[in-house]
């Protein structure tokens, strides 16, 4: 059985070598111009299309896992600044458990959008170029074939024009000619049934990749947006905290000051109305001032008692008249410019803190 079992490998060998050389005799010729050649242009543009379609597919899967790396290092970069931002923030200050949640909502947040990023978008892509490499090996086995037909037509009609013709010969070349045409033509058809298919399923994994893409990127801004204005609030809240004891002391002192002035002044024809009072270089300002702060964006009011703010207008923030009033994140003021025109605080109205800054 061995000694079988090595002739039919030695057989089968042999086979396959007399092809190659059948095949490189018939391509010289094709190439001397001695032997016509199988073309189908349509077929070819098909391929052409195919090694695009491959090079494109290719591209995209690598860009998109390089895209995937980029997120990945994103989170490891978000997820280190929360936890420095974490053994900063010390325990007594405002929102610590607040900081801690959204510490690990964050983390969630790039955990899922990295997963969903790899299940709907790589993974289809992955999928979507699986299919390439058989296609490829059939397109070569195909152009094999092909020269393999031609290889046996020509001979089958070298034999027929040959002075003496040898019939047995002839049926033998016919019978090899008719099984080569088959063999070919089968693979033919099998491809240009499915090259044009998979060039036009390209349109829709395109769109799938990137429709899912832009839906996974729009909720995670959307989220992300979400705990980034979370944050935004607990370090205005810290900082207005840390300002209301600063400007309790402050508003205290000036309070002092503007009394004793009062009644320094308070027989003088000159003296100023009692409702300002005096911060030294800053000249006469509103009763219950704190400080100052420059606006650093442009606010549209949307109530009437809010106040319209243009980026770099200097405003005199004031004290509520009734604390209790005082939204988280909004001030109560009036704007420099109409004070000292005017020195009516009546034009006083409140704006969100962190469209300023304290100048």
């Amino acid at each position: 059985m061995a000694e079988i079992g090595k002739g039919v490998t030695a057989g089968k060998l042999a086979i396959n070598v007399q092809k190659r050389l059948t095949r490189a005799q018939e391509k010289v010729l094709q190439k001397l111009g001695k032997a016509d050649e199988t073309r189908d242009v349509v077929f070819e543009e098909m391929v052409a299309n195919f090694n695009k379609q491959t090079f494109e597919g290719t591209k995209l899967q690598k860009d998109l896992k390089s895209y995937l790396v980029a997120v990945k290092t994103m989170h490891d970069a978000s997820r280190r600044l929360q936890d420095c931002l974490a053994d900063m923030y010390e325990p007594d200050w405002f929102g610590k458990e607040e900081m801690d949640a959204l510490a690990e909502d964050t983390d969630t947040l790039w955990l899922d959008f990295h997963q969903n990023l790899t299940d709907k978008s790589v993974t289809c892509m992955d999928s979507y170029l699986t299919q390439f490499p058989d296609i490829k090996a059939r397109i070569a086995k195909r152009e094999r074939k092909m020269v393999d037909f031609d290889s046996a037509r020509h001979h089958f009609a070298s034999l027929q024009k040959g002075k003496k013709k040898d019939e047995a010969k002839i049926a033998k070349a016919e019978e090899e000619l008719g099984r080569a045409q088959k063999i070919f033509e089968e693979l033919n058809v099998e491809l240009q049934d499915e090259l044009p298919s998979l060039w036009d399923s390209r349109v829709g994994v395109y769109v799938n990749t990137f429709q899912g893409m832009a839906g996974h990127q729009e909720k995670f801004h959307k989220e992300m947006n979400k705990l980034s204005q979370n944050l935004n609030d607990i370090m205005t809240k810290l900082e207005e905290q840390r300002q209301i004891k600063k400007g309790g002391t402050a508003a205290a002192t000036t309070g002092g000051a503007a009394k004793s002035e009062e009644n320094n002044h308070s027989e003088s024809a000159s003296s100023p109305p009692k409702s300002a009072v005096t911060n030294g270089s800053d000249g006469e300002v509103p009763p219950g001032f704190i400080y100052k702060v420059k606006a650093v964006h442009d606010y549209a009011a949307t109530d009437g008692d809010e106040l319209e703010l243009k980026m770099g207008e200097i405003l005199l923030v004031v004290a509520f008249d009734n604390p209790d009033e005082q939204d988280d994140g909004w001030l109560m003021g009036v704007t420099e410019t109409h004070w000292l025109e005017h020195k009516d605080i009546s034009a006083k109205g409140v704006f969100p803190e962190n469209f300023t800054q304290k100048v």
